[in-house]
Parts: C-alpha cells; sequence; structure tokens
C-alpha cells in the first residue's frame, strides 16, 4: 500500500509539471493583449511598454514561464491583471464557495444514483427496474439551465420556500447558506445522478451474473447479504472512477448553473477572467483545478484498494 502511494505521488510531478507547460502555453494562444486592456481607453504607448515591462510581457513565452513557475511553486500565483488582487486570495474566496456548492451536488447524486441503481438491476425487468431507467433518462436529456429557472420558479416565487439567487457564507448562517445552495446542488447532482445510476445498474448486472455470487447464493446466505456484502461491493469500483470525475468537473465550476443562481465561485471566476484577458487568473485557477483532479484519481485508486481487496497485493 505504501508502495503504490509513493509511486503514484512521484507521478504528479512530472504531470503537473506537464499540465502547468500546456496551460500557460495554450493560455497565450488566446486572441488579444492583456497590455492594451490594461492601458485603458487612450492606450498610450509609454503606458503599454511600461505595463509589459512591470508584468514581463515583453519577454519570451519560456522566460515568463520560468518566472510564473518559481513563484507557484512559493505560492504566489501572481497578480489579477483587471482587479489588481493577488490570484492565491481569489482562489482562497472562491474555492470554498464551488466546494460546498460541489459537495452537496455529489452527495445528492451519490444518495439518489446508487440505490436507484442497485434497486434497477436487482429487480431487473420490474416497475422498478423502468422507473429508475425513466429517471436517469430525464436526468441526462434535462438541461440543467431549464430546471435551475424552474426550480427558483417553484420554490422561490411561487412557494417563496427559498432564496432565488445568492449566496451565504456557511461561517455566517449555516440555515442561510444551506438555503441558498441547496438548489443549484440538486440541478447539479441531478444530472450525476443520472449517470451513476446507468454505470451502478450496468456493473451490478455483471457482477450479479458471476460465479462468486452464485456461490454465496449456493451457501444460503440472504438475499440482502448477498447484495450488499459481496456484488455491491464489486461493483463500486467503476462508480468510484466516475464519481471522482464528477467531482472534478463540479469543482472546476459549474459556470452556467452559478451564473443562474448567482453563485460567486470557480465558474463565475473562470469566464471573468477569460473575458478581460486576466492571464494570471485563468492560469492560477486551471492549475488549481488541475490539481484537485489528479488528487481526486489519487483518492480513487486509493478507493479501488479499500473496497476491493484483491487490488492489494
Amino acid at each position: 500500500m505504501l508502495n503504490f502511494l509513493g509511486k503514484r505521488i512521484l507521478q504528479l510531478i512530472p504531470t503537473l509539471f506537464f499540465v502547468s507547460v500546456l496551460i500557460f502555453s495554450l493560455q497565450h494562444l488566446l486572441p488579444g493583449d492583456p497590455a492594451l486592456v490594461m492601458a485603458g481607453e487612450e492606450r498610450d504607448p509609454n503606458v503599454i511598454a511600461k505595463i509589459r515591462q512591470q508584468y514581463r510581457l515583453d519577454e519570451p513565452i519560456a522566460v515568463q514561464y520560468v518566472y510564473w513557475a518559481k513563484g507557484v511553486i512559493s505560492g504566489d500565483f501572481g497578480e489579477s491583471l483587471r482587479i489588481k488582487v493577488p490570484v492565491l486570495d481569489l482562489i482562497v474566496q472562491k474555492l470554498p464557495v464551488t466546494m460546498q456548492l460541489a459537495s452537496m451536488a455529489i452527495i445528492i447524486a451519490l444518495l439518489i444514483g446508487i440505490p436507484a441503481g442497485i434497486v434497477s438491476a436487482v429487480k431487473k425487468g420490474t416497475a422498478w427496474d423502468y422507473g429508475a431507467n425513466l429517471f436517469a433518462l430525464w436526468g441526462i436529456s434535462t438541461p440543467n439551465f431549464w430546471l435551475g429557472i424552474m426550480l427558483i420558479f417553484l420554490f422561490s416565487i411561487e412557494l417563496g420556500w427559498l432564496p432565488a439567487s445568492g449566496y451565504v457564507p456557511l461561517s455566517e448562517n449555516w440555515r442561510a447558506s444551506l438555503a441558498s445552495t441547496i438548489m443549484p446542488a440538486f440541478v447539479l447532482g441531478n444530472a450525476i445522478a443520472a449517470i451513476l445510476m446507468r454505470h451502478t445498474r450496468s456493473a451490478m448486472l455483471q457482477v450479479l451474473d458471476s460465479d462468486y455470487v452464485r456461490t454465496a447464493r449456493a451457501k444460503g446466505l440472504s438475499e440482502r447479504a448477498v447484495i450488499l456484502k459481496h456484488a455491491m461491493r464489486n461493483a463500486l469500483t467503476p462508480v468510484i472512477t466516475l464519481g471522482a470525475l464528477e467531482l472534478g468537473t463540479l469543482l472546476s465550476g459549474a459556470v452556467l448553473t452559478e451564473q443562474i443562481f448567482s453563485i460567486p465561485g470557480f465558474g463565475k471566476l473562470i469566464v471573468d477572467a477569460v473575458f478581460n484577458r486576466d492571464y494570471a487568473v485563468v492560469q492560477g485557477v486551471v492549475l488549481v483545478t488541475a490539481t484537485i483532479y489528479i488528487t481526486l484519481n489519487l483518492i480513487a485508486d486509493i478507493a479501488y484498494i479499500l473496497v476491493n481487496p484483491r487490488l492489494r497485493g
């Protein structure tokens, strides 16, 4: 186990290096010049030249990358070209918002998707199976923006139970915070639950036809024990991978949903940064997102070993 963790952690270093180079290089392919944006409408040549020198925009890309990478290693992601705020401060400010929203969404998805997939597989060909598949089809087909608008209309305008938009931090008022995020979390979790349900059902159907499940039943074990102790544990392996990837997607910022509910998370931050050619913010946010993805994959690999003892060797 320790050897496995050591090897995977060592693999993170070249992966992050390659990702950082890719992020920095592709960023400079975007059309537009940040120096011109920062110079304002007058665009005085002296001001533009000073801005290029201050932010090293007049240096070769390789030199710019070295300076940026040194700063990142020391915890300095640079400064926003537009609002003159350290990028790390923006990330620290916005990431908890998206983390809360993503955590609630993935919990909702797991609580709905996995049980529905298990029931659908166990009750194959029955009304339960058709109902679960209908739910999955609805969840995958329903656009997030439409579902979000419908929820706002029902629970905010008609019933007045929940706020239509805005965000309240957990540290200020946890009740108001949950009220402001439950609808966008459900919108995001609904689509993921449908995907998890389909994958869980497929994995469970394969496991239920395996020899060791038939052996467990032949030994006289209860159906509950066969399903929960033997079948479900082995069927969760592909679901873990999917769950980790979907959580990474949520943490990278659900742009449309955050815009609909006015949630000030990663999604709004990255969109504003791209439109304003704010290189430093885009690079910082994408690098943090990539790191989260890589870390979640590592956690998923560890979960494989914990769930399936056969992989521990």
